[in-house]
């Protein structure tokens, strides 16, 4: 250990770090590098490790298992590209430290990045269409226009993005024309992920027009943002976070919300029931994983990629190699209901 370095607590040091990026980043990934660091944190506690002078490329190398085999207390194995997502995060932090004389420099070269395939890269979990079908049932019959009902709606028939469906206000909902207008507003804190190209009506259909105008007039909290903008998706105070919105899609996901859990876990005694918890269950999936979903059940259902590819803001490049998870088979019988073998 070099005598140049300062010491410092592992925590305090995630603290600057985060500090130091969040003029860059957007909330959303801040968040995502502080849930990756907090793990770094957990395992630093678990080794008594209390200073960041101390570590060196053994220390990391463990970490890596560690993470990779779910080892602590809060967080469960994770798949190579997870992990390539944390380590990312890791060295980037580790960069940091070595500026501010915490580690020793080039401290961020020891930790390893697992390579990974094209294939691996496109490769994530997804909700099944016979799951989405199940909790959509569910929230018809017994919590008919509430407000995780219409999230899960919205975001399973439209298979638009988290970010997106926070942005949308009452005025964004035309009842008459049955469809949601996205708009990309960066200066009232609702940006598109595509900026303007983002921009675009998505037709909802008789079903979930109705769904959407039973919630307005019964269950949404008439409140205002910051902005004075009037949101559709709200809670008490105002527009609905992200957070909130993840937390509910892991919920609702999780197989138990609707019938026996696959793990065989007892829900009054399962670890994954709370809110807080609810991520790390095996089964639940994240908003992303609603629109792989929605988008893979578009396709399989014989929509032409073309009108997937305006429909949920994806290029066809992107589409092919992150979204479409068809078998070979599957492609060929839709292209069957193009072709005239006759």
């Amino acid at each position: 250990m070099s005598d140049d370095l300062q010491p410092i607590a592992p925590a305090t040091a995630v603290n600057l770090y985060l500090d130091n990026r969040e003029p860059e980043l957007s909330e959303k990934s801040l968040t995502n590098q502080r849930y990756r660091l907090n793990s770094f944190i957990e395992w630093t506690q678990s080794k008594g490790i209390e200073n960041m002078n101390e570590l060196n490329g053994r220390d990391l190398h463990e970490f890596r298992v560690w993470r990779r085999q779910g080892r602590g207390n809060k967080y469960g194995e994770v798949s190579k590209v997870t992990l390539r997502g944390i380590l990312a995060t890791l060295r980037k932090f580790l960069e940091f430290c070595a500026s501010i004389d915490a580690v020793e420099q080039g401290m961020r070269e020891r930790v390893l990045i697992p390579d990974i395939t094209p294939e691996e890269a496109s490769k994530d979990e997804k909700l099944d269409t016979e799951h989405a079908e199940a909790i959509l049932d569910h929230l018809n019959r017994y919590q008919y226009a509430s407000r995780e009902h219409v999230i899960f709606g919205i975001l399973w028939h439209t298979g638009i993005r988290l970010g997106s469906l926070r942005s949308l206000d009452l005025r964004d909902f035309d009842a008459d024309g049955q469809y949601l207008q996205l708009r990309h507003r960066p200066e009232t804190g609702t940006p598109l992920k595509n900026g303007r190209a983002a921009e675009r009506s998505i037709a909802v259909g008789d079903f979930y027009t109705e769904v959407i105008l039973e919630y307005i007039e019964n269950h949404r909290d008439s409140v205002t943002d910051e902005y004075g903008r009037e949101p559709l998706i709200t809670s008490d105070r105002g527009r609905l976070s992200e957070t909130p919105i993840r937390s509910a899609v892991y919920q609702w996901t999780r197989p138990c919300m609707v019938g026996e859990c696959p793990h065989g876990e007892n829900p009054e005694s399962c670890e994954y029931m709370t809110r807080d918890t609810a991520s790390g269950c095996p089964s639940s999936r994240s908003p992303h994983g609603i629109r792989r979903g929605s988008i893979t059940k578009h396709l399989r259902d014989g929509t032409p990629e073309e009108v997937v590819s305006d429909r949920m803001n994806v290029s066809s490049d992107v589409l092919d190699q992150h979204y479409d998870q068809r078998s070979e088979r599957e492609k060929m019988e839709v292209r069957r209901e193009f072709v005239d073998d006759a």
